[in-house]
């Protein structure tokens, strides 16, 4: 990959952010596709998050950003238009720069997370699925489960986010409040950063996976988190964070190529 003057920047924003691995997979995207363009990882904290930003949107060579934990709520400000689904969740996790100057914001989570479903042979359509995390991420992956034909459970140790999301996605399908029992769930996604660090407890009751479950989880490093070796030992199929964040949906994004329909 050669770098110049003319190479585009992409930032991922978070805090922390040595767990992320979008700079790489990303950049490799941009190569593989002939871009000249890369991605580069940023550490902000909260309470830095509005400054850096209206500082990174001045500058002219910086044509995208990726956010993630704990600024997907926060960003939707810095945003001049939002996907119709980042209006409804009032979350955004990419951001590009318009042609006209003005600041586009989408929130992919959700659709990466379906698109990485289907490549591990799984359909949601008319499955149990339990998402635990009713935060940003949660928020996407709940809707595009939704809108995949999934029957959706939502589960947060914050029970009023909880119930705030459930009931802004009643009116399109069929979702309801649940809780950290996994019991009878064909699919389980874990959408908290449970699983970052040792001493996290799992975000739901491993002993209660059902044996054919499919788990999936948003943490991509460990890449077999904890709450995945659990249900791997327990024979269930699994999805990791890296399979999810593959570079090629954000591609997509940055690059305007029109959204995909899964089979």
């Amino acid at each position: 990959m050669g770098l110049s003057g003319e190479t585009r920047i992409h930032l991922i924003v978070g805090d922390p952010i040595a767990q992320v691995k979008s700079p790489a997979g990303l950049t490799r995207v941009f190569a593989e596709r002939g871009a000249d363009a890369i991605c580069i990882p940023m550490q902000v904290p909260p309470r830095d998050f509005d400054a850096f930003m209206s500082a990174a949107k001045r500058v002219l060579n910086i044509d995208g950003i990726v956010i993630t934990v704990p600024h997907k709520l926060a960003a939707v400000r810095h945003c001049d238009t939002l996907s119709e689904r980042a209006r409804i969740l009032g979350a955004v996790n990419v951001m590009r720069r318009e042609g006209d100057g003005r600041w586009f914001g989408d929130m992919v989570d959700g659709v990466a997370l379906v698109a990485a479903l289907h490549a591990s042979g799984f359909d949601p359509m008319d499955r149990r699925a339990l998402v635990v995390g009713a935060g940003g991420a949660g928020s996407a992956v709940a809707l595009a489960l939704m809108e995949a034909g999934a029957r959706l459970s939502v589960c947060d140790v914050d029970t009023g986010r909880r119930d705030e999301l459930v009931k802004r996605l009643a009116p399109l399908g069929q979702v309801a409040a649940g809780s950290s029992d996994p019991s009878g769930f064909d699919l389980v996604v874990n959408a908290t950063p449970m699983g970052m660090t040792p001493a996290d407890p799992l975000p739901v009751d491993a002993t209660r996976l059902a044996s054919k479950a499919l788990v999936a989880d948003f943490v991509t490093k460990p890449a077999v988190t904890p709450l995945l070796e659990a249900a791997r030992r327990r024979g269930s199929p699994i999805v990791t964070g890296e399979a999810i964040f593959r570079g090629d949906i954000l591609a997509d994004f940055f690059l305007r190529v029109p959204e995909r329909s899964e089979p």
